[in-house]
């Protein structure tokens, strides 16, 4: 049952609260692109994707998603485990040696939810257009998703995997694009300025929708349903969800400083409390 708006806020709240101690928990991790896609994924798994029960790699009848910026595994990783996925108390063993929960999503752990290791970037959308293509040959109407970062772009394997899935009208794909403005090392104009990505996109013969509001819930659910309606229809679809890094915790917020930084003790404790919600149920 899809979840209301309400129930998807409060769900956002809990994530949130996972990811800041996850990362603070082992004082790595990458707490700014996670919090900026916090609604987006919880909006994508609860309420947007067709999705099974259980988990097998295939994925046939079923919608699936893989992400590309894999660094931003604790959103991931939290929205999985509140997805049924695997036990939320595992979120506990993020970035333990021994743990499934790995800094960078990998396979051979075999953990539910990951299809793909993404700890290089730029390689995701070459694997979600095979996955999209697969699911053509086998008669599959579902869709395929993806995650990538703004800064990811200026890897070049995604311009060869975006001429290509236009050419070859992988149709059945919604690659979303996390327009925050910001990577490890500043802004994204200051490291290697993009121009106008819409129109690239345009100009490599995709669909392209912009969510302005990308922190909104009911925005990305009424711009993802825009982006599945235009499926089919001969072009890959692109979104380009504008985001804030660091979304729900005023510090992080407007600044590139905590794409791979974990808080301290007072300033996880300042986080928490502006992410507050009556029903939290933390690991």
């Amino acid at each position: 049952m899809k979840r209301n708006t309400q129930q998807l806020n409060s769900l956002a709240i809990q994530v949130r609260r996972d990811i800041l101690r996850m990362v603070h928990a082992v004082n790595s991790g990458h707490p700014g692109g996670s919090l900026g896609c916090t609604e987006f994924f919880v909006a994508l798994y609860q309420n947007l994707m067709d999705r099974k029960e259980g988990f097998d790699m295939d994925g046939i009848g079923e919608d699936i998603f893989f992400l590309s910026n894999g660094h931003i595994s604790p959103v991931f990783y939290s929205v999985l485990a509140r997805s049924g996925y695997f036990p939320v108390s595992e979120l506990a063993t993020f970035r333990h040696i021994d743990s499934r929960l790995q800094g960078h999503p990998t396979t051979h752990e075999g953990l539910p939810g990951v299809r793909v290791a993404s700890g290089s970037l730029g390689q995701g959308l070459s694997v979600a257009i095979g996955a999209a293509q697969a699911k053509k040959l086998n008669n599959d109407s579902h869709l395929v998703y993806s995650l990538h970062g703004d800064g990811e772009l200026q890897e070049g394997q995604n311009w060869e995997a975006i001429m290509y899935a236009s050419a070859k009208k992988v149709d059945n794909l919604i690659a979303t694009v996390d327009l925050n403005g910001k990577q490890i090392d500043g802004s994204t104009d200051e490291v290697l300025a993009m121009g106008n990505v819409k129109a690239k996109f345009e100009a490599f013969d995709w669909d392209v929708i912009e969510i302005e509001k990308g922190n909104d819930i009911e925005a990305i659910i009424a711009g993802m349903l825009d982006a599945k309606s235009r499926t089919g229809k001969g072009k890959p679809v692109c979104v380009l969800l504008h985001t804030e890094m660091g979304n729900g915790v005023d510090y992080m917020m407007y600044s590139h400083a905590w794409h791979g930084k974990a808080p301290n003790d007072a300033q996880l404790e300042a986080a928490l409390s502006q992410n507050y919600c009556a029903d939290e149920s933390d690991y």
